[in-house]
């Protein structure tokens, strides 16, 4: 399976039943930069949970509601001070962290609202994206498809810098996955080898 070749659509799949094999049947989920909330969708159809999205912009929230997905609009960046401590067991951020500004907050927050934290990211220190940096440019791949004068994210960051920060916020990393172009799990050098990487969270 090459990612690079797959639709959106199959794409989304693929990060969705990664996340869902973290997720067992019956949770509350609390989706963070939920986009449309096909993620919510995909957990309700595969493993039964109930929970809400959060999402800022006015279009997703729309899409939110007509996938039937319970959606609160508010900006994560200030906090999630609208939700009880511990009240879902899972709070997943997948792609959007590289999006937010206040990333400590948001990790933080993540584990005071629930008892793990979902986390997927494009892993900037892939290679390809080094040899586009080696050629003088900003890497565009699949995983970064932006050009860097319309790009939404405003972290790069790697595997090894996100792991340097839960260590220095006391997050335990409970189990992680990473993944090449062709969908194929990385054991080698994720750093290097990785497009993307997953992250299951707790508290030690």
């Amino acid at each position: 399976m090459n990612l690079n070749q797959l639709s959106k659509h199959e794409r989304e799949r693929f990060d969705f039943a990664v996340i869902a094999d973290w997720i067992p049947a019956g949770e509350r989920v609390l989706d963070l930069g939920c986009g449309d909330g096909n993620l919510l969708r995909y957990l309700r159809e595969t493993r039964k949970i109930s929970g809400y999205g959060v999402e800022i912009a006015p279009d997703k929230v729309l899409a939110c509601i007509r996938n039937g997905i319970d959606v609160i609009q508010m900006n994560i960046d200030q906090g999630l001070s609208s939700f009880e401590d511990q009240s879902f067991d899972h709070a997943i951020i997948s792609q959007a962290l590289q999006t937010m500004l206040e990333t400590e907050r948001i990790l933080n927050e993540m584990l005071r609202v629930a008892r793990e934290a979902v986390v997927s990211f494009p892993n900037f220190a892939y290679r390809i994206n080094r040899e586009a940096i080696v050629r003088g440019h900003v890497p565009v791949s699949e995983d970064l498809p932006y050009e860097w004068y319309d790009t939404p994210n405003v972290r790069f960051f790697t595997i090894a810098d996100f792991e340097a920060l839960c260590s220095r916020l006391d997050i335990e990393i409970r189990e992680r996955r990473a993944f090449d172009d062709n969908g194929q799990p990385v054991i080698d050098d994720p750093n290097l080898n990785g497009s993307l990487a997953f992250y299951r969270l707790g508290r030690a």
